[in-house]
């Protein structure tokens, strides 16, 4: 079913990417689940889904998304303005939760490029990871500094769980300072990330999950699968926990 969403607040990070916040009824929901927003567009509906960015408690729906030049509704996105209204689905949906993941492992990986940062940062906005492991490292890959969204909140979770949280940076077209320069699989292979989270991925200890570019999300369960993880599945629980974003 569709209902109104009307725009509350919107932050530009770069010409093209941007976050949402929206008032509208959705239900409730679980982090790391998404929502689908609509315009009727030359006479038809036109949906994409967007992962909620929010934490359950907020008052808000709030989304992160970049405009393609090509793209059909995204330009269409970021043309909003306060007070502007677009259609929402009403209901969550998804199963890259927390929720999903099997008892084992001490150690929560999550990985992202781009905008699929967002239904981490809604995981993290609650207590349920920091209660559940004993370290939470984020490795988040972008082409250019300023599409690191959420950047200062992000900081400030790494000093708020100093001992807890590991923020790994890679920023591929540029350099930025306190961030790699580098393919987050070339990264692993390196060893380089794991280096500067201060632990190893292994199937005894670690959760991975992983959102973002379709090619990363392939390479990066090669190389984990070499280690001996596996997906993880309701029917055969494992460690590797994907979502792909187109």
């Amino acid at each position: 079913m569709w209902g109104e969403a009307k725009v509350v607040e919107r932050i530009d990070w770069n010409d093209k990417l941007f976050t949402l916040k929206l008032a509208a009824e959705i239900g409730d929901f679980i982090p790391g689940q998404f929502i689908k927003l609509s315009q009727q567009i030359g006479g038809k509906r036109v949906a994409r889904a967007y992962s909620l960015v929010n934490a359950p408690s907020d008052e808000y729906v709030e989304v992160l998304a970049v405009s393609v030049n090509d793209g059909v509704l995204s330009p269409n996105l970021n043309a909003l303005k306060v007070g502007d209204t677009i259609e929402i689905t009403t209901k969550a949906a998804g199963y890259m939760t927390l929720d999903e993941l099997p008892e084992q492992g001490r150690h929560l990986w999550f990985f992202s490029t781009g905008t699929a940062v967002g239904p981490f940062i809604s995981m993290m906005r609650t207590q349920q990871p920091w209660k559940r492991f004993e370290k939470v490292v984020l490795v988040y890959g972008v082409r250019y500094a300023n599409d690191l969204a959420y950047l200062a909140e992000l900081q400030a979770l790494e000093a708020k769980y100093s001992q807890q949280f590991s923020l790994i940076t890679s920023v591929t077209r540029e350099a930025s300072d306190g961030a790699l320069s580098l393919r987050i699989t070339d990264g692993l292979i390196s060893g380089i990330i794991e280096d500067m989270a201060g632990v190893t991925i292994t199937p005894e200890d670690s959760q991975v999950m992983i959102c973002g570019h379709p090619q990363m999300i392939v390479d990066l369960n090669e190389l984990l699968k070499a280690r001996g993880l596996e997906k993880n599945l309701r029917r055969a629980p494992g460690q590797i926990t994907v979502e792909k974003y187109w």
